[in-house]
């Protein structure tokens, strides 16, 4: 987990010009979604040694300020990245992806 919390920082402060277009206008978007919905579901699995409703909402949460943090570093460590309001809201999309998927998933092993 450590390592891909390492490579999002990176990714999302460096020079990432050499991503792969996938052919929309919001590829960008696309990437915040992955990326977040990666990060919040590897949160949970290590934290998941609580109660599963904390563990859900703990790993959200962190996902969650953790994307927000990098949208400020953006404008304040780097010449070549803005903070953008449409980021933080596909890096929540994202994150609320994987809550209700994992939420889903706890519901039904609970039945």
């Amino acid at each position: 987990m450590l390592v891909y919390i390492i490579a999002l920082t990176y990714g999302s402060l460096g020079n990432i010009s050499g991503v792969p277009k996938l052919g929309f206008t919001f590829d960008d978007k696309i990437y915040h979604l992955l990326a977040y919905a990666i990060l919040t579901f590897l949160l949970f699995n290590y934290i998941r040694t609580t109660q599963v409703k904390k563990a859900i909402l703990l790993s959200a949460s962190i996902a969650f300020v953790y994307g927000i943090i990098i949208e400020v570093l953006q404008s304040t460590l780097t010449d070549f990245r803005t903070p953008d309001y449409y980021d933080v809201l596909a890096n929540t999309i994202g994150v609320v992806f994987i809550m209700l998927l994992l939420r889903f998933k706890t519901k039904l092993k609970l039945k």
